[in-house]
């Protein structure tokens, strides 16, 4: 029975790690594509705030 109970707190905890890694692997993909679409977004719009101009 300790041998059952250890094994299955072995799986959450190796089960969890993994569950975070995968997380972790998602937000980075996020993260790219948000940066990817800012630059191409600041691209179109002439890269931000002009000096001089009442826009």
């Amino acid at each position: 029975m300790g041998l059952v109970a250890l094994l299955l707190i072995l799986a959450l905890v190796f089960g969890g790690v993994g569950l975070f890694v995968e997380g972790l692997k998602w937000l980075l993909i996020i993260a790219v594509v948000l940066l990817i679409a800012s630059v191409v977004s600041g691209a179109f719009h002439g890269g931000g705030r002009r000096v001089g101009t009442r826009w």
